[in-house]
């Protein structure tokens, strides 16, 4: 393969890969349970639930989801006004601050998390076998470790 027919097809492939995310993201935006709450406020409550400890710092949790940090920390302010996260300031470290669900924003993410899965089990296995999406799964890991290492 020719140098420009591989940078044409490196081109198309990651194309290919944002517009697919661009439009299954679009699809899940239709759940009626992400008009009560946002996606990327789920994202950042189901962040806090795969903790084994159930506390991150803000700086850990900016390494999992797409926001950025000052967008982190705006939401993080939004939820705990809404009852749905909780901070403590973390052991030895007066300034580190952690922040937790609490029990009504634990209730909340597995009841959106629950609609959430079903809908996205209906669009992946309308559109792949169990053997393609374990290749999906297999190809996007070994592109994010390859990010991961460079």
């Amino acid at each position: 393969m020719s140098a420009a027919a591989h940078r044409r097809l490196a081109t198309e492939s990651w194309e290919s890969l944002l517009r697919t995310q661009v439009a299954v993201m679009r699809e899940l935006h239709k759940e009626p349970s992400f008009k009560e709450l946002g996606s990327r406020e789920y994202d950042i409550l189901y962040n806090l639930t795969r903790c084994p400890s159930g506390w991150l710092r803000l700086n850990e949790l900016n390494e999992h989801v797409l926001l950025t940090q000052p967008s982190i920390s705006r939401m993080v302010d939004r939820l705990e006004a809404r009852g749905l996260i909780h901070r403590k300031t973390a052991e030895g470290d007066r300034r580190g601050v952690l922040i937790g669900l609490t029990e009504e924003g634990a209730a909340l993410q597995k009841e959106v998390g629950r609609a959430h899965v079903k809908n996205i089990m209906e669009l992946m296995e309308v559109a792949l076998s169990d053997d393609e999406m374990r290749t999906l799964l297999e190809l996007t890991n070994k592109i994010r470790e390859s990010v991961a290492s460079r």
